[in-house]
């Protein structure tokens, strides 16, 4: 990837290069999205905490290896966004910066269209990876965690649980990994390298792990702590030079 040469590049020559631009593109667990909570009688907020999101973790993790290179991040979140509004945008919110590598992330809003959408999901995935690649700029697709199991049993806001039992019932009966395929199938005939967390997080549930409570919010926000694992396995595939990981 050209992003490993700049790496270089800003080290064997300091002060002779622009800083490292990484952008990202994708939803609410892009942007930095934990907990709920509700606001109104029919209404819910989350809590944005955009510097402990998974970017900024791995920008800390570039820094303390590469403490000689500059290294922006460019925040392309949108809570509540799809791949489909994100190739929309995609110019504005990310291209617009001129970044050496672009991370797309999509599939946890796009999943709630149900099977009969996927189409539209796939046109758009590869529409956004047209663009990328006819701009010259790399880009590895990120695939999301898994969403929550179960409704958890010490939520007891009404409102809460229906949304938690609308959202999860798409991880229980096969369309999260129905999404998850069609997006690796796109990423293979484009080409395009996948960092395949949504594959890690379901080793972790055949392991024996609580999936739905490593979540936030119990639906599908990691917590802070797990934003780590994606950090890590971007880590690893920016430094093997792109190689699907």
């Amino acid at each position: 990837m050209q992003i490993r040469e700049r790496i270089k590049e800003c080290i064997s020559e300091p002060g002779q290069h622009r800083p490292i631009v990484i952008g990202f593109l994708g939803d609410s667990v892009t942007q930095g999205c934990f907990e709920i909570y509700r606001t109104g009688e029919d209404s819910i907020e989350t809590e944005f905490r955009s510097g402990q999101a998974y970017h900024g973790k791995l920008k800390r993790m570039l820094e303390e290896v590469f403490p000689s290179v500059p290294i922006n991040i460019i925040n392309g979140g949108l809570s509540g966004d799809n791949a489909q509004n994100g190739r929309l945008r995609l110019k504005r919110d990310v291209l617009s910066f001129s970044p050496d590598l672009v991370v797309v992330c999509f599939g946890l809003n796009d999943v709630n269209f149900g099977l009969e959408k996927l189409g539209d999901y796939e046109r758009a995935l590869e529409g956004i990876f047209q663009e990328l690649k006819e701009a010259g700029i790399d880009v590895i697709f990120l695939t999301p965690n898994m969403m929550g199991t179960m409704v958890v049993a010490d939520e007891n806001d009404p409102l809460i649980r229906a949304i938690l039992a609308d959202i999860t019932r798409r991880q229980v009966n096969g369309d999260m990994d129905a999404y998850m395929d069609r997006a690796r199938e796109v990423c293979a005939r484009n080409q395009v390298p996948v960092c395949d967390c949504y594959a890690k997080w379901k080793y972790l549930e055949e392991c024996g792990a609580d999936v739905t409570r490593l979540l936030a919010n119990h639906v599908n926000h990691p917590k802070e702590q797990m934003h780590w694992l994606f950090a890590g396995a971007l880590f690893d595939m920016i430094l093997s030079d792109g190689q699907s990981v």
